[in-house]
């Protein structure tokens, strides 16, 4: 299953570093990432695979959004069929 992962906040170091620290800890595959920095503001979209993964994503999602916490970042999770879902015109 794959999902999509966004992190947006005021930009720091180690934001990239910890996330994707986290999903290789879960073996969660990055697919494709993108990232900007927009007036300041981190802005980061993953898409993630779980296939491989020790947890599920809403396990992600819970431990994903503390560690957002940390760093003064959101952090969600979205599986792709409900992104693609809700993101079509």
């Amino acid at each position: 299953m794959k999902a999509i992962i966004t992190v947006v906040g005021t930009d720091k170091v180690g934001i990239i570093a910890k996330v994707s620290n986290y999903l290789s800890l879960h073996s969660i595959n990055i697919v494709d990432i993108s990232q900007t920095i927009l007036s300041g503001n981190f802005v980061m979209m993953m898409m993630a695979d779980f296939s491989s993964s020790d947890i599920d994503i809403d396990s992600a999602r819970k431990e994903l959004t503390l560690e957002g916490e940390k760093l003064g970042v959101e952090v969600n999770i979205m599986a792709e069929k409900v992104f693609s879902a809700m993101h079509r015109i």
